[in-house]
């Protein structure tokens, strides 16, 4: 029988690591990390990891595990989040799965058919348009074949708009059909979910102090250094607040403008996860200060 996980989820700077450290500790529990960035190696600063008090106080598993130039998938995670709970379980400890990232922490609890493999052909092409033409031409020929894929993709995110025309490319039915016809598979764990929802005044908020609290602690210069050890085309150098940091290091923003556009742009990636932990059936919403929880 498979464990009953305890999830702690909801938008970024809700005050998801520090909830879930106290449940942890209290309970003798590990904690699983269900966040995409937070598991590479040396992106520390804007990943917002936990801190080395944190990390002391409860066994974090996933947590700065992958090489930044390694490619990881949702499925990898899967993979290593099933090895890690079933390491926690066989020890008899509570586990918790804590982060923001909704697509892991679905394809963790529900799980996901396989799509068609990756097509290295088409793919080098899709990026030599790219290059050649710019990001909004790839982003047209996915509006061509797939419109409702292709208006849930900004025109910069094309990883997932090359793996969109992947999809279509190799199964001849787009991307968005696919999803609906493999649908999400039943349950993998037992669980329960506890969604964090601050109020949007007072998440913003946090957000905002917490922008300046990296710059303030060095995400220029740790992005400085990355850069200069080769991580240039590593996954999190294209996150928020690396985009800007790195626009600093390179002369495009001063401290300043890269504060801002950095609040700026994790407000709207707060707006998004909240869209996205609300189509969760079953999920518990919860406002501050979270009295549910800490009495669980």
């Amino acid at each position: 029988m498979n464990p009953l996980l305890t999830v702690i989820t909801g938008p970024t700077a809700s005050g998801k690591t520090g909830i879930a450290v106290e449940l942890a500790r209290r309970a003798g529990g590990e904690i699983v990390n269900a966040d995409s960035q937070q598991v590479y190696r040396l992106f520390d600063i804007g990943t917002a990891k936990p801190s080395p008090e944190e990390l002391a106080a409860v066994p974090h598993h996933l947590i700065s595990v992958v090489d930044p130039l390694e490619t990881f998938s949702a499925a990898e995670y899967q993979r290593r989040a099933d090895a890690a709970i079933a390491d926690i379980a066989s020890r008899g400890k509570p586990v918790f799965v804590v982060g923001g990232t909704g697509l892991y922490l679905r394809v963790l609890l529900h799980g996901v058919v396989e799509a068609p493999g990756a097509d290295p052909t088409l793919r080098a092409s899709l990026e030599a348009m790219a290059a050649a033409e710019g990001r909004e031409a790839v982003h047209r020929k996915l509006a061509e074949v797939d419109p409702e894929t292709a208006a849930k993709l900004p025109t910069q995110d094309l990883v997932r708009v090359i793996r969109a025309l992947e999809i279509h490319a190799q199964s001849g039915i787009p991307a968005s059909q696919w999803r609906r016809e493999h649908a999400f598979a039943p349950d993998r764990y037992p669980f329960r979910m506890f969604v964090l929802e601050p109020p949007r005044e007072q998440l913003y908020a946090t957000i905002n102090a917490r922008t300046e609290a990296m710059f303030a602690r060095g995400l220029v210069e740790e992005t400085r250094e990355l850069l200069a050890h080769g991580y240039a085309d590593a996954a999190p150098m294209r996150s928020v607040g690396y985009v800007q940091a790195r626009a600093v290091v390179e002369g495009r923003m001063t401290p300043e403008e890269a504060i801002q556009d950095t609040a700026r742009e994790t407000r709207h990636y707060a707006k998004r996860q909240l869209t996205w932990f609300r189509k969760e059936a079953g999920a518990v919403h919860l406002a501050p200060p979270y009295e549910a929880l800490r009495n669980l």
